[in-house]
């Protein structure tokens, strides 16, 4: 739970803290790492405690911290399933909501509550950690929070609320692209669509890994009219004509890029080889592709018939209000309940792990200098349309 960091250059952890305090001046040697930062002095420590969320990620793997949150208004209501257990721990707690197949394990002091996420209790409201640092009984060095501030695991238990998916019960009169340049997110746009609406989504394309994945809507021609709408990465004219309305997906092309270079040369959620990344296929493909994600957008900006541009970056940062607007874009009634079941399990099987990440920046400033232009260039056709431009992330600096 601490870390005390002592003659400039030597590291101590411990659950316990057996020494006296001292004046802070006498923790006065820099730190060997860091310039400008105190790390104690001779015989002296400076002492951090870590903070919940490092210390739970750290202890319990299997489990997730969700935050520290305030008591719902209605606790039975919101949370169905409670207990006092002796000698409480955040093990316990996890293991009884476990038992009890539910997804939240709560715990208030010495008492454990399970249930869902739901609108009495969304988990959308943190409060800050410091409120819950209240020592569990059976472990000292755990948290538990109180009667007021809950501390809040996700167990492993599968969320089922938003499980259900279905072919559209009549045929969908009016078509509705899902549309987004290569590595833009789409795949993941439609595993949300598809938990929170209950309806399989269609492609343009068949791509049968998709398809045993669990894209059922993939195998179907793209105007069966049995999906709720229709993945494709098109931007001519004609094929963006075709369709009634569309869902837009812009990601940043520094992202996008890398993300639909990794896909052509490791598969969905794979990676490209260093010896692409350092050959001639990135320059070639860079050059080749990037003009692309800017025409995308801007055909189907002008060719659209109803266009609902989304940012991948928001949907990530605020998935609930985003994913509720693409719902509702859909003429369909949003269902609270589905959305907060979305929210536990978002990233699905089609996440490509970050422990591959490039250790350098594989842009040039040529590169650089082009894809700056495009992206000012796309800023201004969304505004043009009394649209928000793109994301300050996307803008050059």
């Amino acid at each position: 739970m601490y870390a005390g960091l002592e003659f400039g250059a030597e590291c101590y952890c411990g659950h316990k803290i057996q020494a006296p305090n001292v004046s802070d001046s006498e923790c006065n040697m820099e730190c060997k790492g860091e310039k400008g930062n105190l790390c104690g002095g001779a015989n002296r420590l400076s002492i951090y405690r870590l903070e919940l969320s490092q210390e739970s990620a750290r202890r319990y793997g299997s489990s997730i911290f969700k935050g520290c949150f305030h008591r719902p208004d209605n606790v039975t209501l919101a949370l169905p399933i409670s207990a006092v257990i002796q000698n409480m721990s955040v093990e316990k707690c996890v293991d009884m909501c476990t038992e009890r197949e539910k997804t939240l394990a709560v715990l208030g002091g010495n008492r454990c509550h399970c249930g869902f996420p739901t609108p009495l209790f969304s988990l959308h409201e943190p409060e800050d950690e410091s409120l819950c640092l209240h020592h569990c009984l059976g472990q000292e060095f755990e948290t538990c929070g109180n009667e007021e501030y809950f501390v809040v695991y996700q167990t492993q238990v599968q969320d089922n609320r938003c499980m259900d998916r279905h072919f559209l019960p009549t045929r969908a009169k009016q078509l509705v692209a899902l549309a987004s340049f290569p590595g833009a997110g789409n795949t993941w746009a439609r595993h949300l669509i598809e938990l929170a609406t209950g309806f399989y989504t269609g492609s343009y394309y068949f791509d049968g890994s998709l398809y045993n994945k669990g894209f059922k809507g993939e195998r179907d021609h793209w105007r069966s009219g049995r999906t709720i709408c229709i993945k494709t990465h098109e931007s001519g004219k004609k094929e963006i004509e075709s369709f009634d309305s569309s869902v837009v997906m812009i990601r940043n092309p520094y992202k996008a890029l890398m993300a639909e270079f990794n896909r052509k040369y490791g598969g969905h959620i794979g990676f490209a080889s260093q010896a692409h990344w350092k050959g001639k296929e990135w320059p070639e493909f860079v050059k080749n592709y990037s003009p692309w994600w800017a025409s995308h957008t801007l055909d189907w900006l002008n060719y659209g018939k109803v266009v609902h541009v989304v940012h991948f970056e928001n949907v990530k940062r605020d998935l609930f209000s985003h994913l509720k607007g693409m719902v509702q874009f859909l003429g369909l009634k949003v269902s609270e309940e589905r959305l907060l079941c979305v929210e536990g399990q978002k990233d699905g099987n089609f996440k490509r792990s970050g422990l591959r990440k490039l250790e350098y920046d594989p842009y040039t400033p040529e590169m650089r200098a082009s894809i700056n232009e495009l992206v000012r260039k796309v800023d201004a056709a969304l505004r043009k349309r009394n649209m928000p431009g793109v994301p300050d992330e996307y803008m050059p600096r």
